[in-house]
């Protein structure tokens, strides 16, 4: 017989967007001549950057040669990648950085959701809340938290920090024990930041308490405001206690290529039962080399070329895109009376529902009346109740329409 692992079945129901787009396939079958504008998911329209599709040509043609044609590469990632990625967004920001404190990998959410598996299940973990589900959902799988409170719409041995429209959308430090603390910012679903000053913060909280900040900056090429840090590593101290992932998704449209990267500072230590110090990247390179065998060769090759002189330039018009785009949004929604955040240093766009209205209520009703998909704010946590998200990603032409019809027939 084999049994399951019950940590699975603490999760409640299905994962978010796997709901949304239930529901909107159910939606398209009873409408099959509505015009649906999808703004929920956060993926990408802009396709892949010229120089970005000309190095991938090129390393596909090498790998159909004798002489050039490469097999199992590092599974840290091929260090011509790692060396632009310390030079181009490290570098000029005051932060230095080794070859192998550097891991290519195939995605932020991947590595957000593997790094938890090097903890103890003795830690406890906090998060913002609303907050990203995979930081949540991976930790219930390994079985780090409690059951499902079906009324808190939260789950046990967590220590949740609200954010709410009372604090700004600013988490406030833990009151209790917490040992590893994730935080995403540029936030998503809310799109705020944190200032140098409140980054600070967390990371001296860090260092007195030993634990480590899991920090998601998948979303910091979208800063536009001067004094927000790009990197935690802008903040002394943080080498200590501090790991970083970061994206190629959003910013290069690498969505359906898949290449990110963590930083594992070599500082950050962890802890055994006796109290002894070990090297978190040092277990990371482990479990990396044990269950990753690496991103291709011409799928790196191809993220190089982003760092070149062209590719700089065409990230920049496509981020530039998303966020004239996150403009339109949020102008059109204060316009309409709603109450907004984001959409300033990130391509997400967080409003209140209007009249109280719950967030998967007003999922339907947008879906219904205007024939655009959202993201209910409840679906990130508790404290997203009575919220609802709206990213930048789709097309100039669909997000104005998108807006319009917001404005004109939801009431």
């Amino acid at each position: 017989m084999a049994f399951v692992n019950e940590n699975y079945l603490k999760l409640p129901g299905s994962y978010l967007f796997s709901e949304i787009a239930r529901r909107e396939k159910q939606f398209r079958q009873e409408n099959p001549d509505c015009d649906l504008i999808k703004m929920g998911i956060g993926d990408v329209t802009r396709p892949l950057p010229p120089a970005v599709i000309e190095a991938m040509h090129q390393a596909v043609e090498e790998m159909g040669q004798q002489k050039t044609f490469r097999g199992y590469g590092p599974e840290q990632g091929y260090e011509f990648l790692i060396e632009k990625i310390i030079e181009h967004d490290f570098k000029p920001r005051g932060v230095d950085l080794a070859v192998n404190e550097v891991f290519i990998s195939d995605g932020a959410k991947t590595d957000t959701a593997n790094f938890q598996e090097i903890f103890g299940m003795g830690n406890i973990l906090a998060v913002t809340d609303p907050v990203y589900p995979v930081y949540v959902d991976s930790n219930v799988m390994a079985g780090r938290t409690g059951i499902y409170n079906n009324d808190k719409g939260q789950f046990e041995g967590i220590v949740y920090l609200p954010c709410n429209q009372e604090n700004g959308l600013k988490p406030a430090l833990p009151s209790t024990k917490a040992d590893m603390i994730y935080l995403c910012y540029p936030n998503n679903p809310t799109g705020t930041t944190l200032s140098a000053e409140e980054l600070k913060k967390w990371v001296d909280y860090a260092r007195d308490h030993k634990a480590i900040i899991l920090f998601d900056a998948a979303y910091e090429a979208f800063i536009r405001e001067d004094g927000v840090p790009h990197s935690i590593f802008e903040i002394e101290g943080a080498r200590e206690v501090a790991v970083e992932f970061r994206s190629f998704s959003k910013t290069a449209g690498f969505t359906g290529t898949r290449c990110a990267y963590t930083i594992v500072p070599k500082e950050v230590m962890v802890y055994d039962s006796k109290g002894e110090a070990h090297s978190l990247n040092k277990l990371w390179l482990r479990r990396q080399t044990t269950k990753f065998n690496g991103v291709s060769y011409p799928i790196q090759a191809a993220t190089a070329a982003v760092f070149s002189e062209a590719g700089k330039q065409q990230v920049k018009e496509t981020i530039d895109y998303y966020m004239d785009n996150a403009a339109i949004i949020r102008a059109g929604l204060e316009k309409a009376g709603y109450t907004v955040f984001g959409g300033v240093n990130a391509p997400y766009i967080w409003l209140k529902t209007p009249g109280q209205m719950g967030s998967w209520e007003f999922f339907d009703k947008l879906m219904k009346e205007a024939n655009v998909i959202g993201t209910p704010g409840a679906g990130f946590g508790a404290s997203g109740e009575g919220f609802f998200r709206l990213t930048a990603f789709n097309t100039r032409e669909n997000t104005e329409r998108a807006i319009e019809r917001i404005r004109t027939r939801i009431v």
